[in-house]
């Protein structure tokens, strides 16, 4: 059975694992660790396992900015990272919601299109030769 919820610091350490899994290491433990005391981390449970998450702030420009979409290896190819981002285009404290990836990325850039978010511009220079897309959506 799978499911979306909102995080508890009970899930922190299989998150955590599921992150290691995807950037080889442990270095955004307290990253997360806020994200979820301060209720801004969705996850989903297959099984009852955490086979994904995703934090989000609403701090650019008083919008919901989806910073981290995190699946299982394993677990790709689910619609996962769909899921995860409907319930919080459903569940957002504010009407528009963005969020980013690399140019190289054209695999997360086909997840934001065949959920309805849109291209809305380019920002050079975070990583060398590789722009970020910035996506949006309304509610």
């Amino acid at each position: 059975m799978v499911k979306i919820v909102e995080a508890q610091i009970t899930d922190l350490d299989a998150i955590v694992q599921v992150d290691r899994q995807v950037i080889g290491n442990t270095s955004r433990r307290d990253f997360i660790e806020k994200a979820i005391k301060q209720g801004r981390c969705i996850l989903v449970n297959e099984n009852e396992d955490v086979a994904g998450f995703l934090i989000y702030d609403t701090q650019f420009f008083e919008c919901t900015f989806i910073s981290l979409i995190i699946v299982s290896p394993a677990k790709r190819r689910k619609g996962y990272a769909s899921q995860m981002m409907n319930y919080l285009v459903r569940t957002s404290p504010t009407e528009k919601i963005f969020s980013s990836t690399n140019r190289s990325n054209e695999t997360m850039q086909k997840v934001f299109e065949a959920n309805g978010f849109v291209e809305s511009g380019i920002v050079e220079n975070l990583d060398e030769g590789d722009p970020e897309i910035i996506y949006f959506k309304i509610k």
